[in-house]
């Protein structure tokens, strides 16, 4: 995997409600072949700070690609090509906690994958790559995005197990039930995986910003649509807040003693 050079240091891929790159300044829109077909749209590159970050919406403009049709192989790769080192992900999901409520923020630390038929690696052979994933997030960029939601006075979940389904549908109360109570998931969402397995594997320091909107259906209180929408507005509202803190504060390299993400491929190859 080549890359045409440092053009953007941050990436930030837009999950559910946020499709747009408003935060950015002078941002021009590029169009980045990969030998995975087509990302999920244009990737926008702009100015946040003295930092430039490409942005790309992961469902495409208009939300028009369901989770299972992401081409999470071909948004990565992409990234990888513009020079990105920093990966933050936004995600809507469902609470599986009745701690965790509709309008905190998760920075999940760990997840549990019950997806079916994704496209996993970018070693489909000859080489083969085994990569640990005993640490799937970057520590480094965990801490300072919680360092940054905490400063904003943002009500923020220092960890969290995301249970990563098929979808498009939803759970049945017997699936949720059981993601809580078997699994011990805290979020659910259907988008995480492939993307932070191809992080892994492409070496970039990537972590997740779930925003919850509402309880999974093992609750006796599920919310109406028209709650999700009030509660996804006023989410994407805080976490444009906070990538603007974020992005401020990252450095052109991590902090490699807290960062698993720089050396997954080390010790991958058999």
């Amino acid at each position: 995997m080549t890359t045409r050079g440092t053009v953007a240091l941050v990436g930030v891929i837009g999950g559910s409600g946020l499709y747009d790159p408003s935060i950015l300044s002078e941002v021009e829109r590029v169009k980045v072949h990969t030998p995975y077909g087509e990302p999920s749209d244009f990737i926008t590159i702009g100015s946040l700070g003295d930092k430039r970050v490409a942005f790309i919406p992961r469902h495409g403009s208009g939300h028009r690609i369901p989770p299972h049709r992401v081409n999470y192989r071909a948004n990565i790769w992409a990234l990888k090509e513009l020079g990105v080192r920093w990966v933050i992900s936004v995600s809507a999901v469902g609470s599986l906690r009745d701690d965790y409520r509709p309008g905190d923020l998760v920075i999940p630390d760990q997840f549990i994958d019950m997806t079916k038929r994704r496209e996993y690696t970018f070693f489909d052979g000859p080489q083969v790559a085994h990569v640990s994933m005993a640490d799937p997030f970057c520590e480094d960029l965990r801490l300072i995005i919680l360092k940054g939601a905490k400063g904003l006075g943002l009500r923020v979940h220092e960890s969290g197990n995301y249970i990563c389904i098929e979808g498009p549908r939803f759970s049945t109360r017997a699936e949720s039930r059981a993601w809580r109570e078997v699994f011990k998931g805290d979020i659910i969402g259907m988008t995480l995986v492939p993307e932070v397995n191809l992080a892994c594997e492409a070496q970039l320091c990537y972590a997740t910003v779930a925003m919850v909107t509402d309880y999974d259906v093992y609750a006796e209180h599920p919310v109406t649509a028209t709650e999700v929408s009030k509660v996804m507005e006023s989410n994407v509202e805080k976490v444009k807040e906070l990538l603007r803190s974020v992005v401020k504060e990252l450095p052109q390299e991590p902090k490699r003693e807290r960062c698993s993400c720089c050396t997954s491929l080390e010790k991958a190859f058999v």
